[in-house]
């Protein structure tokens, strides 16, 4: 009896995956450049002089190099000039030798279509960046070394850097900026706002608006309106400037923030509507602002205890999808620090800090935090705040590119005592501007519709709203 012969399956080897690339795109690219210069001021847009591991072969890198480097010591271009300044260097073997110069010549016809190369060049390197970053993000879940949601910060940070990088900056020279900014000069005309628009004139007179990149804190003491200045603003930036923001609403729900800005820009009592006490001419101007805000790109967020890393993945998110102009956070002491329990309130809150001001450079937008003042104001005479007011101030205080104060003298006085001249007005206190002079601005503060606005309804430098409106809401 014979037995059958038992053969053990063929191991199958799994095809080597090589990474995406695209080397005629990379000989065209090389090959334009080599025929005009013009061709790598055209491509410099695309990649960069520290970009060159974008190309796939390390021939390719150096030889990339070694024409700007002949495009920036002004160098005539072509053929005959490049061999020779090849062989003078000594790197004439290292890029391929004389065939394989005369070869990267004669791949393309015409050097008009560099961009187009460098583009399919450039798009291929990020897709090998973002292999890199899965594999970085795979390696460092398997190792569950760190905090879940550093990790998860960490991925997500990873991936927006890579798409970040095809408009990623690099370092320029004093020159290239003058030339700028003169040009942003010549263009802006009378127009003198180069931030974003608050609504109040003065505030925006003394900043020049909210400034991209600038992490700006608004303190005050509990009901002081720091969520009313807050939602003025950035309801005047959704509705009048038609800018996406976001506000993350921590101590008030999604509905109540949606109260608060219907109450406040049809300008009816809120205990009115709460109670429901509306009369036809009130539900008229309800009706009127649904219809304003009903395309207004104003995203409200009311996650409670919301951590500094779902804060900032959201709003990475948001400008992806939404293109956010700005980030408003109702209120910062409300948020957490993942692990940081243990180091101390202070040590978080500095953590927090930072992560606010980080994001508002990574995403460049201002970042509006809306801050608490401890009870030293209180029994200080006169009741002003102070900058070393803020709870936990140290790092808000170093970290802040514009502190905003607010100050309301009637809340200290009971109803009835309140003297005329302090009756619904407000103190905005400019104690802090990184790139401006300090200042305090008066405001009107209407407490029935939670809503500031500005003290003069026409302001006195003729400032005009960008929704060119005179009867603006602000």
């Amino acid at each position: 009896m014979t037995t059958a012969a038992h053969s053990s399956p063929a191991v199958q080897e799994e095809p080597v995956r090589v990474p995406p690339h695209d080397l005629e795109a990379e000989r065209s690219l090389l090959g334009s450049m080599m025929l005009n210069r013009d061709a790598i001021g055209c491509v410099l847009s695309t990649i960069a002089r520290n970009e060159s591991a974008w190309f796939y072969r390390p021939d390719h890198r150096k030889l990339f190099e070694f024409l700007l480097d002949m495009y920036d010591d002004d160098q005539p271009m072509d053929l005959v000039v490049v061999r020779n300044e090849l062989q003078r260097r000594n790197l004439l073997d290292e890029v391929g030798g004389v065939p394989y110069i005369i070869r990267l010549a004669e791949s393309v016809g015409s050097w008009v279509n560099a961009e187009y190369y460098a583009r399919i060049v450039r798009d291929k390197g990020l897709l090998r960046d973002v292999i890199r970053a899965a594999g970085q993000i795979a390696e460092d879940a398997y190792a569950e070394a760190e905090n879940t949601g550093i990790l998860l910060d960490k991925a997500e940070q990873r991936l927006f850097d890579v798409t970040e990088r095809r408009v990623s900056g690099q370092a320029v020279t004093l020159s290239d900026l003058v030339c700028q900014i003169n040009e942003q000069l010549q263009t802006r005309g009378d127009q003198y706002l180069t931030g974003l628009p608050t609504g109040f004139y003065k505030l925006d007179e003394l900043t020049s608006g909210f400034q991209p990149g600038d992490f700006i804190v608004v303190a005050g003491r509990p009901s002081m309106g720091k969520t009313a200045f807050g939602l003025s603003v950035a309801e005047y930036m959704a509705v009048n400037d038609h800018r996406p923001v976001v506000f993350f609403s921590m101590e008030m729900s999604k509905m109540q923030v949606g109260h608060r800005v219907l109450c406040s820009r049809s300008r009816i009592d809120s205990q009115k509507v709460r109670r429901n006490r509306l009369n036809d001419e009130d539900e008229r101007l309800i009706a009127d602002t649904c219809h304003q805000l009903k395309d207004a790109p104003l995203y409200i967020d009311d996650t409670p205890g919301m951590s500094i890393l779902e804060l900032r993945a959201k709003a990475r998110r948001l400008k992806v999808q939404h293109d956010i102009q700005a980030v408003f956070v109702d209120y910062l002491q409300l948020m957490h620090c993942p692990g940081m329990a243990k180091e101390g309130r202070q040590q978080e809150i500095s953590l927090i800090s930072r992560g606010l001001k980080s994001l508002g450079r990574e995403l460049d937008i201002p970042i509006i935090a809306m801050a608490q003042l401890n009870r030293a104001v209180e029994q200080r005479e006169g009741n002003r705040p102070r900058m070393s007011d803020l709870r936990e101030s140290g790092a808000i205080e170093q970290d802040a590119d514009l502190v905003l104060l607010l100050h309301r003298e009637e809340y200290y006085h009971s109803p009835d005592r309140v003297e005329e001249e302090v009756r619904g007005k407000a103190e905005l206190i400019v104690a802090k501007q990184r790139n401006g002079p300090v200042a305090s601005i008066k405001l009107v503060f209407d407490r029935h519709c939670t809503r500031f606005d500005n003290l003069s309804p026409v302001p006195e430098s003729g400032y005009i709203p960008p929704s060119g409106r005179d009867d603006a809401p602000f």
